[in-house]
């Protein structure tokens, strides 16, 4: 089947934008910025610096919206991913723009299950497809546990 570039470019745009959309909140939320807050913060020893999060998630955005589109260009997207990924916007609006680490960390539980089932949905079309999801829970599984931390801390 060819590659249908303005359906990738809008999967990719999509998930990107996604990201750009939660990143108002880790850059600007009221009263202080969402990373001011954040230095504020106790964190654990494994927290990594604050440059490492923009570059992954990028990657991870990317690999979201190929995954996306090699279900798209098959079937009608299943509706857990669109859940997944309003739950991952809104784990930057709960956890930055809110300043709620125990809010946000109930958030991403439900992020981790909805993204495990969207791997599950998507291998069904598309093996590749949900193999790209991997990644992403791998990362959410430590963003998971990094929050529980911060929110045990603080």
């Amino acid at each position: 089947m060819p590659i249908k570039i303005p359906k990738l470019i809008l999967s990719i745009g999509l998930c990107l934008g996604v990201g750009v959309l939660g990143g108002i909140f880790t850059t600007s939320a009221p009263p202080a910025g969402g990373l001011t807050w954040y230095a504020s913060l106790n964190k654990p020893i494994f927290s990594p610096p604050n440059f490492v999060f923009a570059p992954v998630w990028t990657i991870l955005y990317i690999l979201m919206g190929i995954s996306l589109y090699l279900v798209w260009k098959k079937k009608a997207v299943p509706v857990i991913f669109w859940v997944q990924l309003f739950l991952n916007f809104l784990w930057s609006l709960i956890f930055f723009g809110w300043h709620n680490p125990i809010l946000a960390l109930v958030d991403i539980v439900a992020l981790w299950i909805s993204i495990f089932l969207t791997i599950k949905a998507f291998n069904r079309v598309n093996k590749l497809a949900g193999n790209l999801l991997i990644p992403y829970l791998v990362w959410v599984s430590f963003a998971s546990v990094l929050n529980l931390a911060i929110a045990l801390a603080n």
